[in-house]
């Protein structure tokens, strides 16, 4: 199944990365996480895409879907 993700990731030398799924380079790298998701809802939801919130683990915490939902909820069928 292949379909744009953006990923909210903690960087390694601090502060907070936005990548595009399969990326080498960040996006965005910001001080905090709450921005980090800020930037990375409206890029996710103006190309329609998948957001994968991560913990400081790396471990994903959350996910949204913002178009092309390959499992849309039941009322939304």
């Amino acid at each position: 199944m292949s379909y744009n993700q953006h990923h909210v990731v903690p960087n390694k030398e601090g502060g907070w990365n936005v990548k595009k799924a399969g990326a080498k380079r960040a996006t965005a790298h910001t001080k905090t996480k709450q921005e980090a998701v800020d930037i990375a809802r409206k890029i996710s939801e103006n190309q329609h895409s998948e957001l994968l919130i991560h913990d400081k683990k790396g471990k994903i915490q959350r996910r949204d879907s913002h178009g092309n939902d390959p499992f849309p909820p039941r009322d939304k069928n």
